[in-house]
């Protein structure tokens, strides 16, 4: 849970990494997929935990900011952790999602507007971050932690689409502005992967420069392909939106199918670190972001298939939710006994 550039050794609250919401998304998209699979119990279960984790991290993160300023404005103005905070965004999402599903949709508006606000401004920081602060002039910066921002955009989409029935006069208004929102991540999404592409197929690539956040790469394409799905099934009463459907589908099967592609690579890219050049696996908050896009595979899968009304994709989801539930499990493994250690060397 913790570990940043501010204080890369102490696990004290000061180093607590903003990119810890990744443990809430990663939960809470379990939860979700489980859901659609009608096992209710595990996902109540995940549904608690993503709850509790959610509060403390918002807690913890707000004690932070109050005796720790200096550490969280070092972490908004950096280039590579400023992204971090996108996480808030999507977990926060996620978790109005979980509400909206089960029935409380006064709490899933709000976390729509919390959560819109926080990217709204984390949107417009970060790129003049990227802008202004960078003295790395080159692809070098570029960082597979940026693509959260995407999935903080499309998980907007997500939950507003779910919560526009419930909006009255404002239903269509929320509509115009998930479907801006879900092209706007897409473009988001084409100018940071074909930086990202470059930089790791066309310039030299060290183990130590390859991270679990690669995966957000997928995770981006998937969520991307979820939120589509999601627009597909809203009913508008809008002709422009309407005539926008055909223009959906196709880009929500592209951007699964992109999605897909990468898993065989990332896999490629694990082996080449761990086992070619035997550089030994530890526990880092990042690899949450690993998790979740597992699990946003599967449900984009699962609606994609539904929507499709094609078996297979189903099949699919529901092998890659326990590929994902059995990686959530071992990264839980992995934060205890990253914990224990730091514990036993304190004493």
């Amino acid at each position: 849970m913790y570990n940043n550039i501010s204080s890369p050794s102490q696990p004290s609250l000061r180093s607590l990494h903003p990119g810890n919401f990744a443990m809430v998304m990663a939960t809470g998209i379990l939860s979700i997929g489980f859901s659609n699979l009608q096992w209710p119990l595990l996902a109540d279960l995940l549904f608690g935990i993503a709850v509790c984790l959610w509060v403390t991290l918002v807690l913890l993160s707000a004690a932070r900011a109050w005796q720790y300023f200096a550490a969280v404005k070092t972490d908004l103005l950096h280039p590579r952790m400023v992204f971090s905070y996108f996480t808030f965004v999507a977990a926060t999402d996620i978790l109005g999602i979980l509400l909206s599903l089960r029935g409380n949709a006064s709490g899933a508006i709000v976390c729509w507007l919390l959560a819109f606000c926080a990217w709204c401004a984390l949107l417009y920081l970060s790129f003049s971050v990227l802008t202004f602060l960078t003295h790395e002039h080159n692809v070098n910066i570029v960082h597979g932690g940026w693509l959260i921002s995407i999935v903080g955009t499309q998980s907007l989409v997500l939950l507003g689409a779910r919560i526009a029935p419930t909006l009255g006069a404002y239903a269509n208004a929320m509509l115009v502005e998930v479907h801006m929102l879900w092209g706007l991540g897409l473009i988001f999404y084409g100018i940071f992967v074909t930086l990202f592409c470059y930089r790791i197929f066309f310039l030299t690539l060290k183990p130590d420069q390859i991270s679990p956040l690669l995966w957000v790469v997928m995770g981006a394409s998937a969520i991307c392909a979820n939120a589509g799905t999601g627009l597909l099934a809203t009913n508008t009463q809008l002709p422009f939106l309407a005539a926008q459907r055909p223009f959906i589908e196709g880009l929500t099967m592209m951007a699964w199918t992109w999605a897909t592609w990468w898993i065989p690579m990332l896999g490629l890219f694990f082996f080449w670190k761990h086992v070619t050049h035997r550089v030994p696996l530890q526990y880092e908050s990042a690899l949450w972001s690993s998790v979740f896009p597992l699990g946003m595979y599967a449900v984009a899968s699962n609606r994609l298939g539904l929507a499709a009304e094609f078996e297979p994709l189903e099949w699919i989801s529901e092998t890659m939710l326990w590929v994902a539930l059995l990686a959530w499990c071992m990264t839980w493994m992995a934060f205890y006994s990253d914990r224990t250690k730091l514990l036993r060397t304190q004493h």
